[in-house]
């Protein structure tokens, strides 16, 4: 579904990403990870269309990104709420902008939040929620589109711990329910485990594909008691030691 076809991007002297080839299949969740500055977010403004790549291409469908589509919604580590609008209304905000039935959506908005447990919060503003509360919204607000794909970048890195476990279990859950692809930037190790068909792991900057590690692990998956702790734990390792071998030339 998604191609990323030998993509470069350079900044001045500075390159930020070189050669990274990968082929990302329809409905499949892959995280990517990698020390700061080495590209992930740069990656993911190549697939988005928010960027243009320096050499290469990235192909959705086989048609060339060079500018952001509908079917693609992207969410960032903070989940932008409008400040003066309330909860509901920041979850229709698309469709709004895309000028679609609004009585149909209205309805759908409605039960995401009652699907992510915001149902009794949809005439609040956003500085009555939580962090977590937030990030919901925004979950739902991009969930409205029931986009093809979404590209979410580091969404839960400002949270405590309990809140970010609780997030990637529920975005699990509606990966498993939607089928819709993901790309999922992360430094979060556990993050990627948790969710990830395949996590890809990119070199120090320049950004290179220097391993991609497949999460062979049944779902729903958790880091609780359960029977497959024994298969969490060793990715996790596969994964930590990658990381700390990472200021090494890519392979």
């Amino acid at each position: 579904m998604i191609t990323i076809d030998g993509v470069s991007r350079a900044f001045g002297p500075v390159q930020a990403l070189q050669d990274i080839n990968l082929e990302i299949t329809d409905g499949e969740f892959v995280a990517v990870i990698g020390r700061s500055g080495c590209g992930k977010s740069t990656l993911l403004r190549q697939i988005a269309g928010l960027d243009k790549p320096t050499a290469g291409q990235v192909l959705i469908d086989g048609e060339r990104v060079r500018s952001p589509r509908r079917d693609v919604a992207v969410n960032f580590q903070r989940p932008a709420l409008l400040p003066w609008r309330s909860v509901l209304d920041n979850v229709m905000l698309p469709v709004e902008i895309f000028k679609w039935n609004k009585k149909e959506h209205r309805e759908r908005a409605q039960h995401l939040l009652e699907t992510t447990g915001l149902g009794g919060f949809t005439k609040q503003l956003p500085h009555q929620l939580s962090g977590g509360m937030q990030q919901r919204v925004a979950l739902c607000r991009t969930l409205i589109q029931n986009p093809r794909v979404m590209l979410m970048d580091e969404p839960f890195s400002a949270l405590d711990a309990l809140t970010r476990e609780e997030l990637s279990m529920e975005l699990q859950r509606i990966h498993i329910a939607t089928g819709t692809t993901i790309v999922f930037v992360t430094h979060s190790i556990q993050e990627a485990v948790l969710l990830a068909d395949r996590v890809v792991v990119l070199s120090a900057r320049p950004g290179r594909v220097r391993q991609i590690v497949s999460i062979d692990i049944p779902r729903p998956r958790s880091f609780g008691h359960n029977a497959h702790l024994e298969e969490v734990a060793s990715a996790s390792a596969e994964l930590h030691q990658l990381l700390l071998e990472n200021h090494l030339p890519a392979g």
